[in-house]
């Protein structure tokens, strides 16, 4: 995936690095989400959620930030639960 690859270090890129910071608290910064992606990625959502979706799958990414990245999963499932129940009541 574009910008997916490994820092120096072995662990996260600066680009996964924002993006985790940009979760932390985004709202402290920008009057919308679309555009403190803009700001400080350099991405448009539809680049950004892809991004961020494999992103919080990576071991790495846990291992960065534990609290912040279990939170976004948790909020991933619960959303992905909720649209497939969404689609089961049609």
């Amino acid at each position: 995936m574009h910008g997916m690859t490994q820092g120096d270090r072995g662990g996260l890129s600066d680009r996964e690095r924002r993006v985790l910071e940009l979760e932390r608290g985004w709202w402290k910064h920008a009057p919308t989400k679309d555009e403190a992606v803009r700001e400080q990625v350099g991405m448009t959502m539809g680049e950004y959620h892809p991004f961020l979706n494999a992103l919080l799958d990576r071991p790495e990414a846990l291992e960065h930030d534990p609290l912040l990245v279990k939170r976004l999963r948790r909020l991933r499932n619960a959303r992905r639960g909720a649209g497939v129940g969404r689609r089961a009541a049609r």
